[in-house]
């Protein structure tokens, strides 16, 4: 055995011994937990995820296996490290829309003009002026933001002529109130992710996952159909005078959202 070998023999083993005494401090701190978000229990998880990670890769480069771990990747949130009983809390929210309509967003800021002619855009270089709105979609947002609160131009949006797009929320716990004014010129810069409490995400891309999964189990479920068909005949239920099976699964409905917590991916 080359010294190469021997040392990639002696790495998987050390990654190896290193997943096992992970394995020990992880079930050690479940066992002395303190609560359900004991911070003890979120460190022991990471380092056992990282060390099982480490094992991983060496077993594949030294000896092409890989292990039944599913290692977390690097989407999956991170451990929550913030306080137990937080006393403050920042939500952050950021919604996507696209123009879809641009004449009947013309026509929604044309409207609030008529009814306050003062009325100025909230963006930065537009005024509406004598001639109003125009065709400027930069002063009719500006027109729209400003009259209304984002969360009625979430639930008005198709009046607006926007179509929605990804959204999400995050409710981060905070140490301390900061100062007035301290975070407004830059709002989003400084959130630690290892304080986010829980986050609601919106996205389209979810609504085809539903559906693909929802096509798979409708394969399946035909597939198990044939298969009882074939082995008992005329067992299988037919719809009178369509000659069509009852009963095929439509597709699923998309599950309601919840809260994704961080910590375990």
């Amino acid at each position: 055995m080359s010294d190469a070998a021997r040392r990639s023999a002696a790495e998987v083993r050390a990654a190896a011994e290193a997943v096992k005494a992970a394995l020990d401090r992880h079930l050690a701190a479940v066992e002395r937990r303190s609560g359900e978000d004991d911070p003890a229990v979120f460190t022991a998880f990471n380092e056992l995820a990282a060390a099982a990670e480490v094992y991983d890769e060496l077993l594949y480069d030294a000896y092409d296996e890989v292990t039944p771990f599913e290692i977390p990747g690097e989407d999956s949130p991170p451990a929550y490290t913030g306080p137990e009983n937080p006393s403050f809390l920042s939500v952050l929210i950021r919604r996507d829309y696209a123009v879809a309509e641009p004449r009947r967003l013309f026509a929604q800021a044309e409207r609030i003009i008529e009814l306050d002619p003062d009325a100025e855009p909230a963006v930065t270089g537009a005024r509406t002026g004598i001639a109003g709105v125009g065709s400027s979609v930069h002063t009719a947002l500006g027109v729209l933001f400003g009259e209304f609160e984002p969360d009625e131009i979430a639930s008005r949006h198709q009046e607006f002529g926007l179509e929605e797009g990804d959204s999400t929320l995050w409710v981060t716990a905070v140490d301390e109130p900061p100062e007035a004014g301290e975070w407004l010129s830059a709002p989003f810069e400084e959130v630690d992710s290892q304080q986010v409490l829980c986050r609601f995400d919106v996205s389209s891309v979810f609504d085809e996952e539903d559906f693909e999964d929802a096509e798979d189990a409708e394969d399946a479920e035909e597939i198990e159909d044939a298969d009882e068909a074939a082995e008992g005949g005329a067992d299988v239920a037919e719809d009178p005078g369509s000659g069509e099976r009852s009963g095929a699964a439509g597709p699923g409905a998309r599950a309601a959202g919840g809260p994704e917590l961080p910590g375990r991916g």
